[in-house]
């Protein structure tokens, strides 16, 4: 990897990690805010919700935008979007409207959808050998964002009235940040399908491979389950009594478990493999829920979310790797487009289910119901493992 890779990447990785930084404030002030001060415990999570579904009616537009202008004019957009987003929000919590917070939802649903593209984009700006690496790299800026998004929120829920106005504040100028760091990233100039060498399959041709069926499978589980007890961690936390400070604190453990093996997982992938993997990050996302079903002190919360994360890492990293190899570069564009699109169809179920499911059945059965889901996936992820094995033996 030359100088010029490296920096691109370093940038990127940068702006993943403000972007995401951005999005977990959404998650630890939202559910709250909205609980709080609107009085609609069961809708806590409702802005969240609509965020993950102004990402589905985003993920397609945005994909094609930048097939034909480029990422940068993409990423920059989306940038702007984030920024009128966070606004809309501020003024949701001043006004007391939920449905302008969850119109502030949905517009950052655009900002978010770009963000998702960012492991894409890393692919783009380095050899195909070291693509497991590039996704790796970029996602390890979520580091960074562990430790940014929740230091923002403790430092600024209580700083204007109402409380967390000033941490949508913050969100805005994060966003600004983006759109500044993302000028300086070169990318390669967009394309145009038909000079890309191979003709386009059709979309459900595409879908219909195996690798590109678990890929995607794999991917709304790791997001979905993620989603699913991230959403209701902090109205789970205060709700047993601990303070909003534990919150902020759980939110910090979970992210940079999310985070933090980003910066080994590429190599892993090329060590060990790509199924191998997946079935790796599987296994610790039903590992995840053994502390969460076992009680509810703070610690119970801690490893419970912190290894929810590293689960998601190990089983999304691997996800993403293995779908860059079922598609044609001419297919990029609506291939990266319906795997987001059903990715978060999965987080805008689960997170408008996760607050609603908490307040009539409570945390150990939302516990419960992702350890299903997970299961799915291993099945799934085992399935594929099996039939390369046959396959290698024929």
């Amino acid at each position: 990897m030359n100088a010029k890779m490296r920096r691109n990447l370093l940038l990127l990785a940068a702006c993943q990690a403000l972007g995401q930084s951005a999005n977990t404030m959404m998650f630890a002030a939202t559910a709250l805010s909205v609980a709080t001060f609107l009085g609609a415990r069961e809708f806590a999570t409702l802005p969240i919700t609509v965020q993950h579904i102004g990402v589905m009616l985003s993920v397609f537009p945005t994909a094609l935008l930048m097939q034909r202008r480029g990422r940068k004019f993409g990423f920059r957009l989306g940038s702007m979007m984030g920024m009128v987003g966070a606004c809309l929000c501020g003024a949701g919590l001043v006004a007391g409207s939920l449905a302008l917070m969850c119109g502030g939802g949905l517009v950052l649903g655009y900002a978010v959808a770009n963000l998702q593209m960012y492991r894409f984009a890393a692919v783009e700006l380095v050899p195909g050998a070291l693509r497991a690496k590039a996704i790796s790299w970029v996602t390890a800026g979520g580091i960074l964002a562990g430790m940014i998004g929740p230091g923002v929120v403790r430092l600024t829920y209580d700083q204007l009235a109402p409380i967390y106005l000033a941490t949508y504040a913050s969100m805005f100028c994060v966003h600004v940040l983006v759109f500044t760091v993302m000028s300086f990233i070169e990318f390669p100039p967009p394309h145009v399908p038909e000079t890309i060498e191979g003709p386009q399959r059709g979309l459900l041709e595409i879908a219909r491979q195996p690798r590109f069926a678990v890929s995607v499978a794999a991917a709304m589980v790791a997001f979905g389950t993620m989603s699913f007890l991230m959403s209701a961690s902090p109205i789970a936390i205060v709700g047993c009594g601990l303070p909003q400070t534990e919150a902020h604190w759980v939110i910090f453990l979970h992210v940079m478990g999310m985070f933090v093996p980003s910066l080994f997982t590429g190599n892993l992938i090329n060590r060990y493999g790509v199924l191998n993997m997946m079935m790796a990050g599987g296994a610790i996302l039903a590992l995840a829920v053994l502390p969460a079903m076992s009680g509810q002190g703070a610690w119970n919360f801690r490893f419970a979310l912190m290894l929810n994360g590293v689960g998601w890492n190990f089983l999304f990293v691997g996800a993403t790797t293995m779908l860059t190899t079922a598609y044609r570069p001419s297919e990029r564009g609506k291939a990266q487009a319906f795997n987001d699109f059903l990715m978060f169809g999965t987080t805008a179920s689960s997170s408008f289910l996760a607050a609603y499911l908490l307040n009539i059945y409570g945390w150990f059965t939302l516990n419960a119901i992702a350890l299903v889901m997970v299961c799915g996936a291993l099945a799934a992820v085992g399935w594929l493992r099996w039939q390369h094995r046959e396959e290698a033996a024929a």
